[in-house]
């Protein structure tokens, strides 16, 4: 193999498999003198991978873990593997997928064949996710569009439907992309409004980077709503949209006392209520405050799977009596009943299970 360039990218893939490598057979496998791959071990070193050289009789090579992380050589399956697993965990907000990882997905599609991106899209498309049913989950072709937009600060335009249902058409300076665990949020600085706003990227349609540049303002230090400006400074996008959200719902002061270690608890719980401090014998208690609705976190409380008993809110606590009774007469069968439809000799026959 003559072409330098080459061998090296094939030297360099084949030195990112967790192994030692002997020089005799990298050798071999690239056709090429075992001076030629002494060389080019030392090429790959003086472009920061950090190879190492096993003494011995034999000698080989392996490629450890240095100070920075080096670019990647992936073959078809991986690159498929790891796009099917971003574009799941980014498309579904599912929580502790944060920005960094629609970043490292906005990178990869960038560069995947129209072959493999072909085969990623067939594999997603053939996946249904177990959601919270909201309609919430989004496209993660959306999620890329506007972090690649937000990271090469490209204005975007889109449409966006409103939680009343009103459409309009948007033209942003995108800052940041946000995860709450349960929804990705875009804070970005509309245009048409001369204000900032946050945006719900499930409710975004149609994003389309226009390639005009911009530089980014200062995000202000106050937060505001979706539909509400904000003050004057710097501040970071977390906490410009937990001050909104906080304006736009009312916020949920939580004092909930669980018959379970904290470690079990918090391993349970979304990580933005803040761990429970242990509290009595075996027993926790946690305090937070949230602005997540009363059906979520009272799914989430019941999800922890031990007892429990809500101290406060007074609405949370009275929803869970409702929700509750109405757990209690389903279970016995005493709800509404449901209207019969016809069966499998009036309708469609279903298939036998």
């Amino acid at each position: 193999m003559s072409d330098t360039p080459a061998r090296l990218l094939k030297l360099l893939s084949l030195l990112q498999t967790p192994r030692e490598w002997p020089g005799g057979e990298l050798a071999e496998r690239l056709d090429v003198s075992p001076r030629t791959i002494r060389r080019d071990i030392d090429r790959l070193r003086d472009l920061g991978y950090p190879v190492e050289a096993s003494r011995g009789s034999i000698g080989g090579y392996r490629l450890v873990a240095g100070a920075a992380m080096p670019p990647l050589l992936l073959d078809d399956e991986e690159a498929v593997a790891i796009a099917v697993g971003l574009r799941a965990g980014a498309g579904h907000a599912i929580e502790g997928v944060d920005e960094a990882s629609v970043r490292a997905l906005a990178k990869l599609e960038q560069v995947l064949p129209s072959r493999l991106r072909h085969r990623v899209s067939v594999l997603q498309n053939a996946t249904v996710p177990l959601t919270r049913g909201d309609g919430s989950t989004i496209d993660p072709r959306t999620l890329t569009t506007l972090a690649s937009a937000a990271t090469g600060r490209e204005r975007l335009r889109f449409a966006y439907r409103s939680g009343d249902g009103t459409r309009t058409k948007r033209q942003v300076e995108p800052y940041r992309l946000v995860s709450t665990g349960q929804r990705w949020y875009l804070v970005a600085y509309d245009i048409d409004r001369e204000d900032w706003r946050t945006f719900r990227v499930d409710r975004v349609g149609e994003p389309y980077a226009t390639g005009a540049r911009f530089a980014p303002r200062p995000l202000p230090v106050e937060g505001a709503g979706s539909d509400a400006g904000g003050g004057t400074g710097s501040g970071d996008a977390a906490t410009f949209l937990a001050r909104s959200m906080r304006r736009m719902q009312p916020e949920l002061r939580l004092d909930v006392w669980f018959g379970a270690p904290a470690e079990f608890v918090a391993a349970r719980l979304p990580a933005h209520l803040g761990a429970p401090e242990p509290d009595g014998e075996g027993g926790c208690r946690l305090r937070a405050s949230c602005t997540d609705s009363l059906e979520w976190v009272a799914l989430r409380l019941a999800l922890v799977d031990c007892e429990f008993s809500v101290q406060g809110p007074p609405q949370l606590v009275a929803y869970l009596e409702s929700l509750g009774a109405r757990l209690t007469r389903a279970a016995a069968g005493a709800g509404p009943q449901p209207r019969q439809g016809p069966g499998p000799e009036q309708g469609e026959r279903g298939e036998q299970g």
